[in-house]
């Protein structure tokens, strides 16, 4: 049974007013099937997604601008252990997204720390799908990060 509890300006599990989700996955395939997630579950509809290349997988970051039921929460933590594990922030990685939440462009972020941002805010699929292709062609050859 799905708790479908308002939490308003409640406070988060660690005291704020809204949460974060970080997780690794190993592919774009993976990536990808997080977009999907965020895109149709109701809960998920004002959440921002951050999704950052690395060379041996992707770094993908959800943040709701507000409190989850705790189902909810359960919820995509279920959703995303199955496809990754949880990541935890070098010092490096907490600027960058540190950058991008006080409005730094991801240009700039990307410039100033040296990371592939794939997209920020809104999920978008075929960002993900034209990163992929201009990679693989550049490359010449399919990484398996890239499957």
């Amino acid at each position: 049974m799905v708790d479908n509890i308002n939490y308003g300006n409640s406070l988060g599990f660690d005291g704020s007013r809204e949460m974060e989700y970080v997780y690794f996955l190993p592919n774009a395939s993976l990536t990808l099937r997080v977009i999907d997630y965020v895109e149709t579950m109701v809960f998920l509809k004002n959440a921002s997604l951050t999704i950052i290349h690395q060379l041996n997988g992707w770094v993908v970051r959800i943040k709701t601008p507000y409190v989850l039921s705790k189902s909810e929460d359960v919820n995509i933590k279920a959703f995303l252990s199955e496809l990754g594990m949880s990541f935890n922030l070098g010092v490096r990685l907490e600027m960058v997204f540190w950058s991008l939440d006080i409005g730094d462009s991801p240009i700039e972020v990307m410039r100033n720390y040296r990371v592939a941002i794939i997209s920020h805010g809104r999920p978008n699929c075929s960002i993900i799908e034209s990163f992929r292709q201009e990679f693989i062609k550049g490359l010449g050859y399919r990484p398996e990060t890239l499957a």
